[in-house]
């Protein structure tokens, strides 16, 4: 039997341990499948805790005022407040990456990181999706990384597009099954039945606006954001003046969340079709919730035929009615098996097949 080479695999993410959003939530389950049989190192700012991996804390003052930068020039110049903190993170950690000789460097928020990565010679370098089809996926692929991650086919076949001589994989994100099910205790919410339910960060790119409308057009049910972000206070005023009694705002610890997806009986995300993902929609169908999404390639790949609805949400009315539809039909386990799909044991396989290939 062949035995695999056990490889040294450094994951870059600044705002691991201070954030928790997608990409802040898969390296974990990543890191744990790969530390198994590899050497991982993550290299964050927060502090954290990992079970087969190492974790490096490099300290920052960088506060979350903005999850979302506007993309002016100084955004595209990586010379935003954000930027410029990853930027202050690589200078630390440069001088380690390159004594360390790693067979693979993962840098996952892209920028400074996969800059500082390519011109310094610090082993194979893995550029990975996360941003979404935009600027910082364009600069990834224009830095020419060993082989750029796409989480679908389309991303992919946009990135082909963009750079066409680099190699690109699509890997997916990936869901516990085990933790997000049906069964399971609720979290409380003091609101009318049906609920319906948008976990994501409250910036403009999720358009929890659009949500906001179209449930103000149904004759009952409840919305329930669940995030944080600088859009919330606008959030909140435009949900208490059209859904009075029928809407709330709250944030919730990634621990909790499971619990969160429970009290539910839908689940929307109205996101913008240039986001890269949406691993809610994977932990919503997982929990037994179908799925109100917007209707571009992207969303199809995650969601699948019987899963859930998809609809442009700038059109409220046909939003609302995508919304009363998907209540009123009995989706039985699609969505859940829709979602055992993305197994994080297979994809954390598919990311060790890569990176065997290309050391």
């Amino acid at each position: 039997m062949e035995t695999k080479k056990r490889l040294k695999i450094a994951f870059l993410s600044f705002y691991s341990g201070i954030i928790e959003r997608g990409v802040e939530t898969l390296i974990p389950e990543i890191a744990e499948r790969l530390g198994k049989n590899h050497e991982v190192v993550v290299y964050q700012s927060g502090p954290g805790y990992g079970k087969n991996y190492k974790i490096v804390q490099i300290p920052t003052s960088w506060k979350p005022d903005t999850l979302q930068e506007p993309l002016n020039l100084r955004r595209r110049l990586f010379l935003d407040k954000s930027s410029l903190a990853v930027m202050e993170f690589m200078r630390k950690i440069l001088p380690t990456l390159k004594k360390e000789k790693f067979d693979v460097v993962v840098p996952w928020n892209n920028g400074w990181q996969t800059i500082l990565c390519r011109f310094n010679n610090v082993g194979r370098v893995v550029s990975i999706g996360q941003s979404g089809l935009g600027w910082d996926d364009r600069v990834n692929l224009w830095l020419f990384p060993d082989y750029f991650v796409g989480f679908t086919k389309s991303q992919c076949e946009w990135a082909n597009r963009v750079n066409p001589l680099v190699k690109t994989v699509t890997i997916p994100n990936g869901v516990d099954t085990i933790r997000f099910t049906p069964q399971g205790k609720k979290a409380k919410i003091n609101l009318a039945a049906p609920i319906i339910l948008c976990v994501a960060a409250l910036v403009p790119l999720k358009r929890q606006k659009l949500a906001i409308k179209a449930v103000s057009l149904l004759k009952k049910g409840s919305l329930v954001l669940v995030g944080k972000g600088e859009m919330k206070d606008e959030l909140q005023k435009m949900g208490d003046q059209l859904l009075p009694g029928r809407f709330k705002i709250f944030e919730s610890a990634y621990k909790d969340i499971d619990k969160v997806y429970r009290m539910a009986n839908v689940f929307t995300f109205p996101t913008s079709h240039w986001e890269s993902f949406g691993l809610v929609l994977l932990e919503a169908m997982a929990s037994g919730l179908p799925v109100v999404a917007n209707d571009d390639p992207i969303r199809r790949e995650i969601v699948g035929g019987g899963s859930g609805l998809f609809v442009n949400p700038e059109h409220a009315q046909e939003y609302a009615q995508a919304l009363q539809k998907a209540l009123a039909t009995d989706w039985g386990v699609k969505p859940r098996e829709q979602a055992s799909k993305f197994s994080w044991d297979e994809i954390a396989k598919k990311y060790e097949q890569l990176f065997l290939k290309i050391v």
